[in-house]
């Protein structure tokens, strides 16, 4: 079910008889056609475990089975909007920052701590986003939120790339990535917030990051 952009801020589903998706509770702006809205208490496809590592980590984030035949546009908060195309690998994103994503991906939850051990714990608590974070599997679209736009940037074996925690969007494929400190002269002259650590993200696959540091 692949998403239309409208614009940068707004995208355009077409919805398909027997074919769910989920939004963000809050996201339609305005649809065409018989098209249902469900609240959905129990996480998406990730069953029982998705939902508890979800509250786990305060990010219980209210999600809306839609359902019919018909098209819905979807928007949040003036934010920009990125369309990412999984082909069978795997997304890693904070779970408020899902817009919409195809009902056919398979959902669950990672804890932060199993990329990184110790310091993949750390990562979660100095971004903000808790010690888990949400996964999309499968074959199918996701709409992703964030500040100021998204540039992809491709991971490559034995070419890390490094990226402001705050600015990290979300990544796929076989990356790993770990939390490492930057000590520079931006903490001499006390810009000292995000860029005392630097989240490196290396293997095969590609990072999303947004042009603010600002959290959703």
């Amino acid at each position: 079910m692949p998403f239309r952009e409208i614009n940068s801020k707004m995208v355009e589903a077409t919805v398909v008889p027997g074919q769910k998706m989920y939004s963000q509770r809050g996201a339609m702006l305005a649809y065409k056609g018989d098209v249902s809205f469900t609240p959905n208490i129990t996480g998406g496809q990730g069953g029982l475990m998705s939902m508890i590592g979800r509250r786990v980590a305060d990010e219980a984030t209210p999600l809306m089975t839609v359902e019919g035949s018909g098209t819905v546009m979807f928007g949040h908060g003036g934010h920009h909007i990125q369309v990412i195309a999984l082909t069978g690998d795997t997304l890693y994103v904070e779970a408020d920052r899902l817009l919409a994503f195809d009902g056919t991906l398979q959902q669950g939850t990672m804890f932060m701590g199993s990329q990184g051990g110790v310091m993949g714990m750390v990562r979660g608590q100095i971004t903000g986003q808790g010690l888990f974070t949400t996964t999309l599997k499968g074959h199918g679209s996701v709409a992703v939120m964030a500040h100021g736009g998204v540039i992809e940037l491709p991971v490559t074996p034995g070419r890390p790339v490094h990226v402001d925690p705050q600015a990290y969007v979300a990544h796929h494929g076989d990356v790993r990535n770990k939390l490492s400190t930057a000590l520079g002269w931006r903490d001499m002259v006390g810009r000292g917030s995000g860029e005392a650590f630097q989240l490196e993200l290396s293997g095969s696959g590609a990072v999303y990051v947004q042009a603010s540091e600002e959290k959703l």
